[in-house]
């Protein structure tokens, strides 16, 4: 199961990653309501784009802090369990513009694969 929840810590966070990154100005087809950029996604939310910036830099503290947790597990557990409850938040933000549950699924993969690396952490490796 070790391996399980380390396959999930690595692939939730390079995911968020790869979002924030590579994919912040494309449109991916997930985008909440008519969105076609990060941007414009957080402005149909109703958030600022400092709002769109802080929610980045802690989505992507939290990524790398789980990459990081392959060398220091105890890491692991509480970054896997903030991505999970940003997921949450995103999965609200999806149904608050009444997103079809397609634009939901990436938001609910990482929030499966951040709760199983949550749950499956060993913070005493």
């Amino acid at each position: 199961m070790k391996i399980v929840g380390r396959i999930a810590q690595t692939v939730a966070a390079l995911w968020i990653l790869n979002v924030w990154f590579n994919r912040f100005n494309k449109d991916t087809g997930y985008r909440g309501g008519g969105a076609t950029n990060m941007q414009e996604e957080f402005e149909e939310y109703g958030f600022s784009k400092n709002q769109m910036y802080a929610v980045g830099a802690a989505k992507v503290s939290l990524a790398t802090l789980m990459l990081a947790g392959h060398a220091v597990p105890k890491l692991v557990r509480p970054a896997s369990t903030g991505l999970a409850m940003f997921m949450v938040g995103a999965i609200g933000m999806h149904i608050k513009v009444k997103d079809p549950i397609k634009r939901s699924m990436p938001a609910i993969t990482v929030l499966t694969l951040s709760t199983v690396s949550a749950l499956l952490a060993d913070g005493r490796d």
